[in-house]
């Protein structure tokens, strides 16, 4: 799937919310380390973590392309 950045970033806590894996920002701490996040192939346990156009985001199997 491909996903707009609106912006220079979005952290990897706003993305889980945008794209409905988590209810509410309060949910990312523990998100990150239930869900099986990579961004770039790279494992990722950090809500904080800036995307930006490019990245490539993948989640439990299911993939986004940051646009």
């Amino acid at each position: 799937m491909n996903f707009e950045v609106k912006g220079e970033y979005i952290t990897l806590g706003q993305f889980l919310k945008v794209t409905d894996w988590i209810s509410s920002g309060g949910e990312a701490k523990f998100a990150v380390k239930e869900l099986d996040i990579f961004v770039n192939g790279e494992k990722e346990d950090r809500r904080g973590r800036k995307l930006r156009t490019g990245d490539i985001v993948t989640i439990n199997d299911q993939k986004y392309e940051l646009e």
